[in-house]
């Protein structure tokens, strides 16, 4: 479909400066509903978007039901949504990573930051994992599964369409494998060899994102005793132990992350430095800390503890308590690890909840590095919400 043969969203008076200003977000209090009622558009819908003088302003797909209603797709008026459009914009996502990474496994292509809202592929060599999380994108899956074809050619594709941002968008949940998918597959990072799940894992399989983090994890942990909170399939705690750590501690709820870091232990041969503990993080470390367990460092990554704006004050707190649980674990001048991946979280809030943690337990803390997702997740300097990851090193002197 061209953009020239769809329907009209105008915006309000000056709604426009923030598209121009190169956001690709639209709000739905800054459409003009009297002339364009967004009632008059289906969910994942097409439509040119208009300023309030009549300038078009580029093509968004509209979702009359979310607070974005619209998002940007293109900024020229003119445009061809077919595969070629798609193949464009993710062999331009595709051409960074490679040359970034020896090895075909990253975050292929990262939504908004990639120009492609609603859109997230993983790369495991040949077998790619597809998240398709608006009507609008889901409009298309046919363009895009071709285009991943021609580009990649890969063995498989997974569509692990079981996002619960697909319900909001009145979308199914539902996962989908095309052609041949492994439930597992294996990939090696910082020096170990990691068996992960992909359809029973948690996101995509695997947190790209933190590749660089964990590396910087290596430096603190020679010898030392580790403890890594909501370890998931053990990405920084069987990474320590592969990086010299005289013993480690996953902890996670999964049964079946655990069992994967049982597997990855052994992989590594690290298996008599690594013990596992099952259940929820805060009631483990709760027990940890009434029986008087320390460690030299604390690692906590958790899921996001603020998943929308009304979730800032519940989520913050939440993040202080983990804190102050990490804290009361670590052996003098212990190493703190603390990460969010809350977008609604800034590095300065997260950086004051550590403070403040520290003071009411009557600590200080010095933070002497600082993280930040890994270079296949690049931030689109007009749109904050891509710069969502945080990781603060810390210490915890003892005096």
């Amino acid at each position: 479909m061209t953009s020239t043969d769809l329907p009209v969203l105008i915006l309000k008076k000056n709604e426009e400066r923030r598209l121009r200003a190169g956001h690709l977000w639209i709000y739905s209090n800054e459409v003009d509903t009297r002339k364009t009622p967004l009632g008059g558009f289906e969910a994942g819908s097409l439509a040119v978007v208009q300023s309030a003088t009549g300038q078009a302003l580029g093509a968004a797909y509209v979702n009359p039901h979310s607070l974005i209603c619209a998002r940007l797709l293109s900024r020229r008026p003119r445009t061809t949504f077919d595969t070629g459009f798609f193949e464009r914009y993710i062999s331009s996502a595709l051409r960074l990573r490679e040359s970034l990474f020896e090895r075909p496994f990253y975050r292929m292509v990262f939504g908004e930051s990639d120009f492609l809202p609603g859109l997230v592929v993983d790369r495991y060599d040949d077998v790619l994992v597809v998240q398709i999380t608006t009507a609008g994108m889901e409009r298309f899956r046919t363009e895009i599964l071709e285009a991943l074809q021609q580009l990649v050619s890969p063995a498989g594709i997974l569509l692990l369409n079981d996002n619960p941002v697909r319900a909001l968008e009145g979308l199914d949940q539902a996962t989908e494998v095309i052609g041949d998918v492994p439930e597992s597959i294996t990939l090696e990072e910082g020096g170990a060899r990691f068996e992960i799940p992909l359809g029973s894992g948690q996101k995509t399989g695997w947190f790209f994102d933190q590749r660089d983090n964990r590396f910087a994890m290596h430096k603190y942990v020679k010898g030392k005793s580790v403890l890594d909170a909501f370890s998931y399939v053990g990405a920084w705690g069987v990474q320590a132990a592969v990086a010299g750590a005289a013993e480690v501690c996953c902890v996670d709820s999964s049964k079946t992350a655990l069992a994967a870091v049982r597997k990855n232990c052994l992989a590594n041969k690290v298996e008599d430095r690594v013990s596992i503990e099952g259940g929820d993080a805060f009631d483990v470390m709760g027990a940890m800390k009434e029986a008087g367990r320390k460690f030299d460092v604390v690692i906590v990554d958790p899921p996001a503890f603020i998943k929308r704006r009304k979730d800032i004050k519940a989520g913050e707190q939440g993040y202080a308590r983990l804190n102050r649980l990490a804290m009361q674990l670590l052996a003098p001048d212990g190493i703190l690890i603390s990460c969010s991946c809350s977008m609604h979280l800034s590095e300065s809030r997260l950086q004051n909840i550590l403070l403040q943690s520290a003071r009411k337990l009557a600590r200080t803390v010095q933070i002497i590095e600082r993280g930040f997702q890994a270079i296949d997740h690049p931030v689109h300097p007009a749109i904050p919400e891509t710069a969502y990851l945080k990781a603060l090193f810390c210490r915890v002197p003892a005096t």
